[in-house]
């Protein structure tokens, strides 16, 4: 789109030179043909070095945006980006693609649906009822079973084995609200990765980014019922337990083990090989390693321990 046609739509004045923008993305992974954002005044420290061709900004944050960008002033910056998400989406299917191409010895059960544009590598099997969309890459030895859903563009290794009701790449749970309670929907605009020898539970769901991958790393383990936030990065042979939850944005080292239960809160960072037992309630990064944690709120395992053991002699 025109930049002069976006600042239009979101109702922000246009002083500049006119260029045609591709995409959206961070501030960070911006490009010099993409537009980006900043709704926190805490990432101001990124703008400087943003490479974005155009940022959306309010009031609070004009001032910082570098000579190399123009400004799109608006009340709400969150709300306006959550707006033009949606003329950034990718169609549904991509009917005018090429036939899906399936790999030599690979096996797609005559009920299941593969897309045009997806690739199937050799070897795999694709069980009744699933779904591959559009763009979507699936490797070799691989397993689909029943009724597994797999988003448009999203990628799947080497070696996996997704179990049945699976759902990889659906939009994760985000919107701007507004000071009347009106939500505004953000279309997730990235994909997810399923890196190689991964097995994923049935019925779990791995959110795709808003920008970016969502990235279940190489030799993971996800149980069933697992939630998979947007734009998580979950750590080489990490292990995910039943029913455990990762809010957006989290990045887990390797090897990190999640009892059932267990859930981390947004935007951490968890470092490589902990434990966290049942029920686990992770509210800030962890920068330690070797340690096994419990509780909520999170406190070493021991600890936790000795205080349910003095908890029990009070009531007796």
């Amino acid at each position: 789109m025109k930049l002069s046609e976006i600042a239009k739509i979101i109702g922000a004045d246009f002083r500049g030179e006119d260029c045609e923008i591709l995409s959206m993305n961070t501030l960070k992974d911006a490009s010099n043909n993409e537009l980006s954002f900043i709704a926190n005044p805490k990432y101001v420290k990124d703008m400087a070095d943003s490479k974005a061709a155009a940022i959306i900004v309010d009031e609070r944050t004009k001032e910082y945006v570098p000579a190399s960008a123009v400004a799109l002033v608006v009340d709400d910056a969150y709300w306006q980006m959550a707006t033009l998400s949606k003329y950034f989406a990718a169609p549904l299917e991509d009917k005018d693609a090429p036939e899906a191409v399936v790999g030599e010895g690979s096996v797609v059960h005559p009920k299941a649906t593969v897309a045009n544009g997806a690739l199937i590598g050799k070897n795999t099997t694709i069980m009744a009822g699933a779904y591959i969309g559009s763009q979507a890459k699936i490797g070799d030895n691989t397993i689909i079973y029943p009724n597994v859903t797999i988003y448009r563009d999203c990628v799947v290794g080497n070696n996996c084995i997704i179990h049945a009701g699976a759902v990889i790449g659906s939009d994760g749970f985000g919107f701007a609200s507004n000071k009347l309670g009106e939500h505004n929907k953000i279309y997730h605009n990235g994909n997810a990765v399923v890196e190689d020898d991964v097995e994923i539970g049935a019925n779990t769901t791995i959110d795709r980014a808003v920008f970016g991958s969502t990235i279940i790393k190489k030799g993971a383990r996800i149980d069933n019922l697992v939630q998979m936030g947007h734009n998580c990065v979950f750590g080489e042979g990490s292990v995910a337990v039943a029913q455990s939850g990762f809010a957006g944005s989290t990045v887990i080292g390797r090897n990190n083990v999640f009892g059932g239960q267990a859930a981390t809160a947004g935007h951490l960072e968890i470092a490589p090989f902990n434990t966290f037992a049942a029920r686990s309630g992770i509210t800030k990064s962890i920068k330690e390693s070797g340690k096994t944690f419990a509780g909520f709120p999170l406190i070493d395992h021991k600890r936790w321990l000795k205080i349910q053991g003095k908890i029990a002699r009070l009531i007796k």
